[in-house]
């Protein structure tokens, strides 16, 4: 069983995994084999009877070609599907190794390919797109592209099923290159590919299906040279199992939030009960004496202390001493004084720090900090570009660059916010989280996650790497478990507190309360 973030592989990594798996000792053409059968276990799975199915099997000369040759014989050996249609876009004589011995396999079960769409195959249910893989650079071209429009255009009753990727997609990026199958499942073999993780391309997949064929999973989830991981369920599951009986709120960390100001108390507040919501047994709130009585008169639950309404360096570092974490940032403004503070303990106090919201804004402003100590910044591609002094646009052009080069560079964890939020850390890694929603798209949920990091990384603080990627996993789901119960448009951030238990409870596989 994984115990980490699963592995993201480029088409170059994945190719020296087949070559691997090859020379350990396990032909190629049984990968493909084994390739097929998932597809083949995925389709009888959705699209059950499967012997009722009208069924047409586009195929290009490459591997990916070859999944789709041997995924035919399969279908029609197991299912002899009510029609069964094999379309092969490159000449015959043009495919070698194992897509050519299994077409000469396709061809013995009594299965012809055919040269071009026939007008008998318009009435398909089912179109199995094995044109392209991911090692495609650039758009999509020739009899590739010609294919590509025939599946979007002229299968008006079909479900479409992609091959590891749809065809026209890049393996090497998020972005698509130029027109590409749209599909409405894939299924993919061994690892994800970056086209699998990252947006756009990530979401033009339909369901996604990752199954094992064959490699060891030891050839590349234990190499450290493959920085880029998927967050999984699985991976962040352990956080959430039951907590020891003797438990005392002690045993789980005590979470200092430095936040708020004149008007900006409530994202004082909501950082303050995330914290406690991810299960921080305590939580002291710090903040301009002019608004406190608004903080505890919002969240009971939490301590408060007072501080200067700009500055307080002094009493930060005191309250600092005897709490497990700072963290620090929504809702504190920018003035003089408070930005000079937030660098002041940035670069004192040996304690972790999750920094966002103003805090990030405080540091831009002195771009020479340094940190002694664990530093968790939480950027929108905003306070990003406030902090590089670069472009939001440049940012989003290539946020997996962006992320990785900041932790690396400054030393820290940096969760760059955002579809798909990335976690660089500085030894170079780099992971992806698979869960959020449009419905997170509004005020405050960055202040619940400050305090949802915060308070996991209380608990957990020989952990700390899962811990983040815990907290940003369970925040996407419960904005997704919101927005199945409120509307995409009717979730506020205070509903992802609402929603945290039933996130926990998908997590870790409890039942749903009654």
């Amino acid at each position: 069983m994984l115990t980490g973030p699963r592995k993201v592989l480029t088409p170059a990594q994945m190719g020296a995994v087949d070559r691997a798996t090859v020379e350990a000792g396990i032909p190629g053409l049984i990968l493909m084999e084994n390739a097929a059968h998932r597809v083949v276990e995925y389709v009888a799975g959705r699209y059950a009877p499967v012997s009722e199915q009208r069924i047409v099997v586009v195929c290009g000369k490459g591997n990916n070609g070859g999944d789709g040759l041997a995924i035919a014989r399969q279908l029609h050996v197991k299912f002899e599907p009510r029609s069964l249609h094999v379309v092969l876009i490159a000449d015959p004589a043009e495919l070698s190794g194992d897509a050519a011995d299994n077409l000469r396999m396709l061809r013995a079960a009594g299965v012809q390919e055919y040269r071009d769409f026939g007008p008998e195959m318009r009435v398909a249910t089912l179109v199995i797109d094995a044109v392209l893989g991911t090692g495609l650079k650039g758009p999509a071209s020739g009899a590739a592209l010609d294919a590509i429009l025939e599946i979007n255009s002229a299968f008006p009753l079909a479900k479409i099923v992609a091959v590891d990727i749809p065809s026209g997609l890049s393996g090497e990026t998020g972005v698509p290159p130029g027109e590409y199958v749209r599909a409405h499942g894939t299924v993919t073999f061994t690892a994800p590919k970056i086209c699998h993780a990252m947006p756009p391309a990530c979401d033009r997949m339909g369901e996604l299906v990752i199954a094992p064929i064959g490699s060891p999973a030891s050839l590349y989830e234990n190499d450290p040279a493959l920085w880029l991981s998927l967050v999984t369920r699985e991976s962040v599951a352990p956080l959430f199992a039951p907590r020891p009986r003797d438990a005392n709120k002690g045993t789980f960390g005590h979470v200092l939030v430095v936040a708020g100001s004149r008007g900006k108390s409530g994202a004082a507040a909501m950082c303050a009960l995330a914290a406690l919501r991810a299960g921080a047994g305590l939580v002291t709130v710090a903040c301009p004496g002019s608004v406190l009585a608004s903080v505890a008169e919002y969240a009971p639950e939490v301590m408060t202390e007072a501080l200067p309404d700009t500055g307080g360096f002094e009493r930060v570092m005191e309250l600092a001493a005897t709490r497990s974490l700072v963290a620090m940032g929504p809702g504190l403004g920018t003035a003089v004084e408070t930005a000079e503070m937030v660098r002041r303990v940035c670069e004192t106090l040996e304690k972790p720090m999750v920094v966002d919201a103003d805090g990030l804004n405080c540091l831009a402003a002195h771009p020479g900090w340094t940190a002694p100590g664990p530093r968790v910044l939480t950027p929108h591609p905003g306070e990003m570009s406030r902090l590089t002094g670069r472009a939001v646009k440049q940012i989003q052009s290539d946020r997996i660059a962006e992320a990785r080069g900041f932790a690396q560079d400054h030393r820290v964890t940096l969760v760059l916010k955002g579809e798909r939020t990335l976690t660089g850390f500085a030894d170079g890694r780099l992971w992806i989280n698979p869960t959020g929603t449009p419905a997170m798209a509004t005020g405050g949920t960055g202040d619940i996650l400050t305090g949802m990091i915060a308070g996991l990384m209380a608990q957990f603080p020989r952990d700390p790497d899962r811990a983040v990627a815990g907290a940003i996993y369970l925040h996407g789901l419960a904005g997704e478990v919101a927005a199945r119960h409120m509307t995409e448009q009717g979730v506020i951030a205070t509903d992802l507190l609402r929603f945290l238990p039933e996130a926990i409870r998908e997590i870790t596989g409890l039942p749903h309360a009654v």
